[in-house]
């Protein structure tokens, strides 16, 4: 049985602006929290800084890369939230829902007959080390536009095999340079580095890279839970 090859749906610029909480009005407006408190204590709750940060990030610019001489091939540490997950790449599934018209339910074959980008970019960790990385996938904005996401939709929740879970804003997601990685500097991503898929961008820190990415789940509102380091403290825009 050969590859199954999807149809896919490109996201428009203006498509890409609408599901980013854009024009700057109503992304002003669109709060964060739970539905019941956004119009006030989501508002309230948000962090300055986060708020700063999303007016000034620029959802369609692209971070310069670096060239093949300048990988750093030892330098990404592995950090961990719980033990490796053992994930078997044979009956793995990539679960996209939430608030789409067309849920996803993708094997690793349907996902590596997507077309294949890659980038070499610098990983920054939150304790102070970075390593320069190739990565190598398929953008978060094509599985984005194949579940066809509703216009209300802001932000999307990752969950992990390790039960690890993060949430990015949406334009964040859909940013050129966002990756779902399966390669690591020209082989197949290690298990011990997210095999069988991972986030990889140079515009968000380590921790919202989510490793062994089993589900991602779109969404209008944040719940109280967004992530597992910041529900601890940590910045929720978290940009580089």
């Amino acid at each position: 049985m050969g590859i199954i090859r999807i149809p896919r749906p490109q996201l428009t610029r203006r498509q890409i602006l609408q599901i980013s909480g854009l024009p700057w009005l109503n992304f002003l407006l669109g709060g964060c929290g739970t539905p019941i408190f956004e119009d006030v204590a989501g508002k309230l709750s948000e962090p300055l800084n986060q708020k700063v940060e999303s007016l000034i990030f620029q959802p369609q610019k692209l971070v310069p890369e670096f060239s093949r001489n300048q990988i750093e091939s030892n330098a990404l540490i592995v950090n961990t939230f719980r033990d490796t997950p053992i994930i078997d790449i044979e009956k793995y599934r990539l679960i996209v829902d939430g608030e789409v018209n067309n849920p996803l339910n993708l094997s690793m074959k349907e996902i590596q007959a997507l077309p294949l980008t890659s980038m070499i970019i610098r990983h920054i960790c939150v304790e102070g080390w970075a390593a320069i990385v190739e990565w190598a996938g398929v953008q978060m904005s094509e599985i984005v536009a194949l579940a066809q996401p509703k216009e209300t939709v802001k932000y999307a929740y990752f969950l992990s095999g390790d039960s690890y879970y993060s949430s990015w804003d949406i334009a964040s997601a859909v940013h050129p340079q966002t990756l779902l990685a399966y390669q690591k500097n020209g082989e197949l991503l290690p298990v011990d580095n997210g095999a069988p898929l991972r986030l990889a961008s140079p515009i968000k820190l380590g921790y919202k890279q989510s490793k062994w990415v089993i589900r991602i789940t779109l969404v209008s509102n944040l719940s109280v839970y967004k992530g597992y380091w910041e529900d601890q403290g940590y910045e929720w825009f978290a940009g580089v």
